[in-house]
């Protein structure tokens, strides 16, 4: 699939849940949208250009290359093709949990990291708020990973709409009733969990890193089933940045270099 066709679906995707968000939100939101969408937008404008520009087709070179070259676990064994499909994808989500548990425990990781949570209000558009610099780290993580894993070129292209797909949904300010969301966690992650990640609340910033199959959280002991504070009362964002100012634009991109509030 053409990238134009997945940015299609990231802003088909997009727009449904900002509706949702507006027709039934979950919690009130303290801050203009205006305010915050400047900088989550104007964040993720520029890291779409820089990916662009740099490394935006790596991952599918990676995979096409592990395959021809018989790289990687997945390719050490015959298997068929919709199965080493389906486990390219567990293996990356896999990765990607633990690659969001080293950015909350490595210091140098987290000074990245602590912009995605900086956010003072938890939307849709929260999941698109990442530092330029941990975006890149990213992409070249998940090179190494597929090369290692021998993940499937098809597999790649799945994995990236999910994961894109599955941010949206979980960083969304939408209501789902509490009986479909006890079900729906039980293998994705909802709104509700991954907003327990979001709380100023240490012990709760410090869990439920999954971002498509909650499975992790359960099997790595990182779950955390509902806020102490209720998801309508819950401060989000983190304790030191809770001025907006410090959480604007030109704020965002000089933070991890400077030193800690």
């Amino acid at each position: 699939m053409e990238g134009l066709e997945r940015l299609a679906i990231f802003v088909g995707l997009l727009v449904i849940m900002i509706a949702w968000e507006i027709i039934t939100p979950r919690r009130p939101l303290l801050v203009s949208r205006w305010q915050r969408w400047t900088t989550n937008f104007g964040l993720s404008i520029l890291n779409m250009v820089i990916m662009r520009l740099t490394v935006a087709a790596a991952a599918l070179w990676a995979a096409n290359t592990a395959q021809q070259h018989d790289w990687g676990l997945l390719n050490l064994i015959e298997l068929p093709h919709w199965l080493a499909i389906i486990l390219g994808l567990i293996l990356l989500d896999l990765a990607i949990y633990g690659q969001h548990r080293a950015s909350h425990r490595w210091k140098w990781l987290w000074r990245l990291h602590k912009v995605h949570h900086t956010d003072l209000d938890f939307d849709v558009t929260t999941a698109i708020r990442f530092h330029p610099i941990e975006i890149l780290l990213s992409m070249i993580y998940k090179f190494i990973m597929i090369l290692i894993i021998g993940v499937n070129p098809v597999a790649v292209i799945l994995f990236e709409i999910i994961l894109s797909s599955c941010a949206l949904f979980n960083h969304s300010n939408i209501n789902i009733p509490s009986l479909i969301d006890k079900r729906l966690r039980l293998i994705l992650v909802t709104p509700d969990m991954h907003r327990v990640h979001h709380s100023i609340i240490q012990s709760e910033t410090d869990s439920n890193y999954g971002f498509s199959i909650s499975v992790w959280d359960r099997l790595f002991s990182s779950y955390i089933d509902q806020p102490q504070q209720g998801h309508t009362n819950m401060t989000i964002g983190l304790a030191n940045y809770q001025d907006k100012q410090d959480v604007q634009l030109v704020n965002i991109l000089t933070m991890p270099f400077k030193r800690d509030l």
